[in-house]
């Protein structure tokens, strides 16, 4: 029988990106106890390489290392190797992420790991080319030294180990617990500002990353330090963002980050969580701003998703690759002879070309990517026809690649921003597909026993769950109950909200410290370190996520046990505050929202048009959280909601703002209803200093 651990075992993966690695000569090995046993049999390290299937540079390493007879070969005889889909396993990924950054390393991806039997770190890197190039070590030369170092001098190697080990550990266990200083929200909104290019938006530097979490926090305080400085600070880089390089002008969607600084190249991956929280962050902007150019990147977004991302069951994709036949963006760039040819009419030609920057000489190696960046914030409607046809003949290139793997944080991210653009805008085209969405991915992520688990594909699930799945389908589920008033949205959000208490928390006995990334209490011996996610990365943080839950079951429902329990989390977490507000944003967003909690109660007949009326102000205010719950007549409150037996006046439908828990006057009337939340806005504002 041939020797499992002599061949590459990843045709049996579920991740797409496992699979484009399946027929590499390195013998690949997934993520399981058994390799790491031959490890210590051979005496010989683990090399484990994470990647994702949209990864550019992931794919430049496959084809200069993985995809090489020679390089395989030294890889098989001296190390046991590992290949691991970060997406699917973020808490892995967050581990040896950090590992690197312990060592004073960039992080990035490829991350390339050396690891001992026990799955302990002692060296790491990113991407290697096969020989020294780009001012990097060649690869072929650190799998010699690496494997060098392992048996000569094997005590480097446990001194490495144990140091790093322990570092990530103490990491884990630190304990993080404080009280914010109260001015500090306003303080670190200063601060942010103060580093925003007010002229090409976004922190100054290059690359540049979306980050919308921190222009929600910076939106947020504007509102309630009166600050233009933030307000104008987030409106100059949502306006670059969605007029730079990084949207697609032809198909819609935003690409990962920007690699220049005027937003104009983007790292053309696209990655359904950027959009999500783009057009959250947009939506929450509109409502205020009623900005024709958001609404316009809203509506494209969507419809991009409606069209690349669903997957048959309805469920949503997780990316697009960054590349087409081995080369970054050709699927996205254009010459201006294409553009000619695919427009035929002149004027129309020489008209976009204009508009959208298209030359001869290009702008980006030789060619060109469609922006706006010159065109002010003013969508270009006079040109979708031109857009349309554009679009209908780049649908004849080699399409990138699609992850089409459904991961539960993601896909309830998106639900959750599709839900709420759907009630500002009243699309329910919008929320239809949000509803179909959580349904699919709800099935296809729960297993037999009922529980969630992070990631499917095909039918196959994979056995992992994490905090943040928990957390972002229970705000899924309560962004779609407040659109609907059904019910068993409201009881899914509390069975998300209970086990992710049970299940992820620390033993209150302990001094309760946090939501764990993963299931402590079947799935920790999986990893190293069990983490409590604290720092936002690409996304917001598990535990922000996990706060805003409980402050949004608490408000919805006036079961105050769950304020209790989002105020003991943010606890827990705010010693850090003081030192590392600009990578924790999302707490503080959650923060926010929690401490200025705002539920407009709409009780009547959800057909009838003056509760319509009602309604369509209680969405698009400026209000930067207000929870909007619509009731028929005959339904009840929980005794402990504000809202707890109020009723319509004079038969008519009726709102009740109920700012923490207090409610102010009934309001029969939209006008009247717009007036209270104008006034609760402009009473909650301190001039900033």
């Amino acid at each position: 029988m041939t020797d499992p651990f002599k061949r590459n075992r990843l045709a049996d993966a579920t991740s797409p990106y496992l699979l484009q690695h399946k027929d590499n000569p390195v013998h690949w090995q997934p993520w399981e106890p058994e390799v790491f046993a031959q490890a210590r049999a051979r005496n010989v390290p683990v090399l484990l390489s994470i990647g994702y299937a949209a990864c550019h540079w992931c794919h430049v390493m496959a084809h200069e290392s993985f995809e090489d007879e020679d390089v395989a070969k030294r890889m098989n005889e001296k190390f046991v190797c590992i290949k691991l889909d970060r997406e699917e396993r973020p808490d892995l990924d967050e581990i040896y992420m950090t590992a690197l950054s312990m060592m004073g390393e960039q992080g990035g991806w490829p991350l390339t790991m050396c690891l001992d039997a026990d799955a302990r770190p002692f060296w790491g890197g990113t991407y290697f080319p096969k020989l020294p190039n780009y001012g990097r070590p060649g690869f072929m030369q650190i799998l010699d030294e690496i494997s060098r170092i392992w048996h000569e001098t094997p005590d480097k190697i446990e001194k490495n180990t144990t140091t790093l080990t322990e570092g990530l550990r103490a990491r884990a266990k630190a304990d993080a617990r404080g009280a914010m200083p109260e001015d500090l929200p306003t303080r670190a909104a200063k601060t942010l500002s103060e580093h925003i290019d007010l002229q090409k938006g976004g922190l100054q530097g290059a690359p540049k990353f979306p980050q919308p979490f921190l222009y929600q926090f910076l939106w947020q305080q504007a509102q309630l330090d009166a600050d233009p400085n933030s307000r104008d600070a987030v409106l100059v880089t949502l306006e670059k963002i969605c007029q730079g390089g990084m949207y697609d002008h032809i198909g819609g969607g935003f690409a990962r980050y920007s690699v220049d600084a005027d937003w104009l190249v983007p790292h053309f991956e696209k990655m359904l969580y950027d959009n999500a929280l783009l057009v959250q962050l947009m939506t929450q902007v509109w409502r205020d701003t009623k900005s024709p150019l958001l609404a316009a990147r809203i509506e494209e977004t969507l419809d991009w998703v409606r069209n690349e991302m669903t997957l048959a069951n309805g469920a949503f994709a997780a990316s697009l690759d960054a590349d087409t036949e081995g080369e970054e963006g050709k699927f996205y760039v254009w010459s201006r002879d294409e553009i000619a040819t695919v427009l035929s009419d002149k004027a129309t030609a020489d008209v976009f070309c204009q508009a959208y920057d298209i030359t001869e000489a290009g702008n980006f190696e030789g060619h060109n990517i469609a922006n706006l960046l010159a065109q002010g914030d003013g969508p270009q409607d006079a040109l979708a026809e031109a857009r349309a046809l554009l679009l209908t003949a780049r649908n004849q290139r080699t399409a990138p690649g699609r992850d089409d793997k459904i991961l539960a944080d993601w896909n309830a991210m998106m639900i959750t921003a599709m839900a709420e653009a759907a009630l500002a805008f009243g699309r329910d085209d919008w929320l239809s597909q949000a509803e179909t969405a959580f349904g699919a991915a709800r099935q296809a992520l729960t297993d037999a026993t009922g529980n969630l688990r992070h990631s499917a594909r095909e039918g196959r699930l994979l056995s992992v769950s994490l905090s943040s799945d928990y957390a972002f389908m229970g705000q899924a589920a309560l962004a779609l109950y407040q659109a609907t008033s059904a019910a068993p949205y409201l009881g899914y959000a509390k069975l998300c909200a209970d086990g992710l208490h049970a299940d992820f928390y620390d033993d209150p006995e302990l001094g309760g410290r946090g939501g764990y990334l993963t299931n402590r209490q079947t799935e920790a011996a999986d990893v190293l370190v069990n983490n409590r996610p604290v720092q936002d990365n690409a996304m917001p943080s598990g535990n922000a996520a996990i706060y805003q839950l409980f402050a949004a079951l608490a408000a919805l429902t006036g079961q105050t046990a769950y304020r209790a329990l989002g105020q003991d989390l943010f606890t827990a977490l705010a010693g850090h505050l003081a030192s590392q507000y600009s990578a924790m944003t999302s707490l503080l967003v959650a923060r926010q929202r929690d401490d200025y909690g705002l539920t407009i109660v709409l009780i009547g007949d959800r057909e009838a048009n003056q509760l319509k009326a009602l309604e369509k102000v209680a969405r698009q205010h400026r209000v930067f959280n207000a929870h909007v719950l619509v009731l028929s007549p005959d339904a009840e409150l929980a005794p402990t909601h504000p809202a707890h037996a109020k009723t319509q006046i004079d038969g008519r439908p009726t709102a009740y703002v109920c700012p923490g828990q207090n409610c102010l006057a009934p309001s029969t009337d939209p006008q009247a209803l717009s007036d209270q939340l104008d006034g609760l806005v402009q009473a909650r504002q301190v001039p900033a200093n």
